[in-house]
């Protein structure tokens, strides 16, 4: 069993709960453990809290993965405010997920891990704040899985959220999201005994999950990204174009760090997103929210087009739209960090009373 962990920043604290866990979906989790970091200081009315919400394969320390947000007058600032980053449930960063072991038979949840939705790692949030003694929250933001996470807060729990920003995200997992996850699960399911073989020998599907990384490299970028920073050079002449040395590298980076198991579980929890579930007809739903919301839209994102973000600022009646214009891709609110912490830092002044 990889220690991935080792990978968690010493900073990390955890939140450990004996409460039962049952999930949307019926599943059982008889106790909890969140991974958490904090940075600033909690002011006397508990009511300076920002909340981060990591995307895919990232962890609790947003300061590693987001670190141009955290400044003085930027995004998250430590002299204003308290801000919170959670690992989310079912990741392998320190929060119960596939690779922790299930008290019930001693072993390591891998595959049998119950599947899981964006609306329980939100409430697991909530039960660590609430274990925190954190009554409100000025503002959750993230990006990606991250934004659908920040979408969730402000229906179920608009009592304790102010405000909103989703950035690159949609309202619903769309038929195209649903194919380019799927497609990086069956790699991932060519290369291993699926039977959870890999936990007892020791030997993940490594092959499967760097093919998985691979595709998803290709829709978290642009056609002009990629053309602009490889084109048709080699890496060796005649053997390797550029592009194929950077896709493989990603691989094998991930393959290091990540769990393929909590690959496959969280992108399934992405794939059921829909905000409307159970909730009645989706647009009603987008209006019946009240919240402010600021929107960032990436105008070069293949994977969630500009016209997701306009749909929820044409229904959400309170909100507003923001446009990252960069030839990045998906990625871009990981790569103009300067950007992107003017507009949260901006919003929050907004708020203020």
């Amino acid at each position: 069993m990889r220690a991935y962990t080792e990978i968690i920043s010493e900073k990390t604290h955890y939140f450990d709960s004996k409460e039962p866990f049952t999930t949307e979906l019926g599943g059982l989790l008889p106790s909890l453990r969140v991974a958490y970091r904090t940075w600033g200081t909690l002011n006397a009315r508990k009511d300076n809290v920002i909340l981060i919400c990591q995307a895919l394969t990232g962890s609790a320390d947003a300061d590693a993965w987001w670190e141009g947000m955290f400044s003085n007058g930027g995004a998250f600032d430590e002299s204003r405010d308290f801000i919170i980053c959670t690992n989310v449930l079912g990741s392998c960063y320190g929060t119960t997920g596939p690779i922790s072991i299930n008290p019930l038979t001693g072993s390591h949840y891998g595959p049998d891990f119950p599947p899981i939705t964006i609306r329980d790692m939100v409430h697991v949030q909530r039960r660590l704040l609430a274990g925190l003694g954190i009554v409100q929250v000025k503002l959750v933001v993230g990006a990606s899985l991250g934004g659908m996470q920040v979408l969730e807060w402000g229906f179920l729990y608009p009592d304790v959220v102010q405000a909103l920003m989703p950035m690159g995200a949609s309202g619903r997992h769309s038929s195209w999201c649903i194919g380019q996850s799927e497609a990086q699960r069956q790699a991932i399911y060519a290369d291993c005994d699926w039977n959870g073989g890999w936990y007892k020998e020791g030997h993940p599907p490594a092959k499967g999950l760097a093919a998985a990384r691979m595709m998803a490299m290709c829709t978290y970028r642009s056609f002009e990204n990629f053309q602009s920073r490889f084109g048709r050079e080699y890496q060796q002449e005649g053997k390797t174009f550029k592009v194929e040395s950077y896709l493989r590298h990603q691989g094998r980076k991930l393959v290091e760090r990540f769990d393929a198991n909590t690959y496959i579980t969280l992108t399934k929890a992405m794939d059921l997103h829909d905000l409307s579930r159970g909730r009645g007809e989706y647009e009603e739903v987008l209006r019946s929210i009240r919240l402010p919301v600021e929107i960032l839209s990436i105008n070069s994102d293949i994977l969630y087009p500009k016209e997701e973000q306009e749909e929820l600022a044409r229904l959400m009646p309170n909100s507003s739209i923001l446009y990252l214009d960069e030839p990045y891709g998906h990625d871009a609110f990981l790569i103009d960090v300067e950007t992107v912490s003017s507009m949260v830092r901006n919003f929050l002044d907004r708020l203020e009373p």
